[in-house]
C-alpha cells in the first residue's frame, strides 16, 4: 500500500500535465470574437489546426497555439520571423532505491516525464510584414 500511493500519485501528475496542451476550440473560445470575423475558409482551417499563407500571426496561434521557438530572418527583401513548432515527445524514468543503515530496510520508486531531449522540429511558419508567406513543414 506505501508503495502503490506514491506511484498513482505520479501517474496522475503525469495524465494532468499531458492534459494541460491547449486545442484550437479551446483557443477560438478565448477568442471568440476575433474567430467570428474571419472568412468562412479560414475558420476552416483554423479549426482543424492548419495554417495557410496569407495567415496573420492572430489566426496562426489560433490555430497551432504559440510557436516552440522564434527566430528572427533576415533577406535581401528584408527581415521577418520564423516560428518553429516542435514535436516535443514525452520522456520517461523509473528509478528503484533501496537503502541499509540501521534499521529497517527502506525503498523507493520514482516516475518522471521532462521535455527537453526530445523535441523535433515538425513545422516553420515564415512571416514577412506580419503575415505567413511560406509554410515549411518536416516530413518524416
Amino acid at each position: 500500500m506505501k508503495t502503490t500511493l506514491p506511484v498513482c500519485l505520479a501517474l496522475a501528475a503525469m495524465m494532468m500535465s499531458a492534459g494541460c496542451a491547449s486545442s484550437p476550440r479551446s483557443r477560438i473560445a478565448k477568442n471568440q470574437p476575433a474567430f467570428d470575423s474571419y472568412p468562412a475558409e479560414v475558420q476552416t482551417a483554423i479549426k482543424e489546426g492548419k495554417v495557410e499563407v496569407g495567415f496573420t500571426q492572430e489566426q496562426a496561434k489560433l490555430a497551432l497555439g504559440g510557436p516552440d521557438r522564434v527566430v528572427t530572418r533576415t533577406t535581401a527583401t528584408g527581415s521577418g520571423e520564423v516560428w518553429v513548432y516542435e514535436d516535443n515527445g514525452p520522456t520517461f524514468g523509473v528509478g528503484l532505491g533501496v537503502g541499509l543503515g540501521g534499521g529497517p530496510v527502506g525503498g523507493g520508486v520514482g516516475m518522471g516525464t521532462g521535455g527537453s531531449g526530445n523535441s523535433k522540429e515538425r513545422l516553420r511558419l515564415v512571416f514577412e510584414a506580419g503575415r505567413v508567406t511560406a509554410v515549411e513543414q518536416v516530413s518524416r
